[in-house]
């Protein structure tokens, strides 16, 4: 897998995160407590969340991410 396809694969998570943080918010708006939409889209902002932090600390473990510092 090169590094631009993991960078991409990062970004989309990072996207469809936020996009379902926005969609939180709209349904809590919009709705005002009737539908459980607002629940649902928070929740699948979280197991996204965490699918993303064991990707990448998978990544790291198995050596198909190279951590580094930050260059000063």
């Amino acid at each position: 897998m090169n590094d631009s396809l993991k960078t991409l694969l990062v970004i989309a998570f990072l996207i469809v995160i936020v996009w379902n943080l926005g969609a939180g918010l709209y349904y809590l708006m919009i709705d005002r407590g009737q539908t459980k939409r607002t629940v649902n889209a928070l929740t699948r902002r979280i197991v996204l969340s965490v699918a993303l932090i064991l990707l990448v600390v998978l990544g790291i473990y198995s050596g198909w991410i190279k951590p580094h510092g930050v260059v000063g």
